[in-house]
């Protein structure tokens, strides 16, 4: 049976609250105003947990005292003892929901994100495979109303890409994507494949937050940027101008460059959101020990040499290694339709190892 938190953390929460919508009642300061407001939408989600809790939890002690009470009739006592098994499953219920909303939260969550693909071992059919990787992203995205920039492209000879880099920008995108970093592999018929047989090849994707001012700072003085004529095959890569941006962090030695834009403007302000992106992204890792145990799972590690995934088209099938998952629903997944049922399996499994991790450390 689920355990709730403590109910000394229960009502802190309900005090906290309480205090908040008083104080936004006064009518404070601007600054104050949106710093509270923030924290009340953060909270209110877990209020409404707690109070549905506490309902739950009355119901149910409401049932038991009618079945303890010796005044209480034959009949209605055969009514309540009908009740109560699912009133304690309601009250079990509840209680999971509450644990789960109180897990310590990724402060990256509720960012946008930005999604580096690469074609790996393979040559023409990596790169076609991580343009096929690329348009279910992109359809996902789309289902979900979220916005796709690309930043960065390189394509590949036959079609597809050596590596493209996009903004997804909007709410939760990390949230829901960050399980996908690692190495995506797929096992198919090439076209120019005479013989039938199965041909394997891989990909890699890169989920990285996306950062502000705020999330980290960096020194004009540490960088060395460098303007070019942006390269590529003609039509729209067709570029006379000197609008390619390369950006190089000096102490991490960090590197991106970017060619998409035909302005030199647009082109530095993507390059150094995305060097800000990878620079947060290896502060996180190096910093946050929750993400060292997340990587210790395989579940949401970021760890982008571990092979998460394969995609076996002759046999119409999926299978995130991670958590031993596999759909027949090949077509459904590559369309972005059928991403939410692996992704939302992987959520639950970081629930559930980090309730664990909870448990024990009581």
């Amino acid at each position: 049976m689920s355990i709730a938190p403590p109910s000394e953390r229960l009502n802190a929460i309900l005090a906290r609250h309480d205090i908040i919508t008083a104080t936004l009642n006064a009518g404070p300061d601007p600054e104050t105003f949106v710093a509270l407001s923030r924290e009340l939408s953060e909270l209110d989600d877990v209020v409404g947990a707690i109070r549905a809790y506490h309902a739950m939890e009355e119901n149910l002690n409401g049932l038991q005292a009618l079945l303890d009470d010796p005044a209480t009739d034959s009949e209605m006592r055969a009514l309540v003892a009908d009740e109560l098994p699912q009133a304690r499953e309601e009250v079990e219920k509840a209680a999971q929901d509450l644990r789960l909303i109180l897990l310590p939260k990724d402060e990256a969550d509720e960012k946008s994100a930005i999604l580096e693909i690469r074609a790996g071992t393979g040559g023409d059919e990596a790169a076609l495979f991580a343009g096929d990787l690329f348009r279910m992203y992109a359809r996902y995205a789309d289902l979900k109303g979220w916005k796709v920039e690309i930043v960065s492209e390189s394509e590949g000879t036959a079609g597809g890409y050596k590596e493209i880099v996009a903004e997804v920008k909007g709410r939760g995108v990390f949230a829901r994507l960050k399980f996908e970093s690692g190495v995506h592999r797929v096992q198919r018929v090439p076209n120019t494949e005479t013989q039938g047989r199965i041909h394997t090849s891989a990909a890699t994707v890169a989920v990285l937050p996306e950062a502000q001012d705020v999330d980290i700072a960096i020194n004009d003085a540490d960088l060395k940027i460098d303007t070019m004529r942006a390269q590529g095959a003609g039509g729209q890569h067709v570029n006379k101008t000197e609008s390619a941006i390369r950006i190089t962090h000096i102490p991490t030695g960090t590197v991106v460059f970017v060619q998409d834009e035909r302005s030199q403007h647009k082109n530095r302000a993507r390059a150094l959101a995305l060097l800000r992106a990878r620079l947060y992204d290896a502060e996180r890792s190096a910093k946050d020990a929750a993400r060292a145990a997340d990587r210790k799972s395989q579940v949401g590690s970021g760890d982008r040499s571990e092979r998460i995934r394969t995609y076996n088209f002759p046999q119409g099938r999926v299978t995130d290694h991670r958590i031993n998952l596999t759909l027949y629903k090949l077509e459904e997944v590559m369309s972005g339709n059928a991403l939410d049922e692996l992704i939302d399996a992987l959520v639950t499994e970081h629930q559930a190892a980090q309730l664990a991790a909870q448990d024990e450390a009581a």
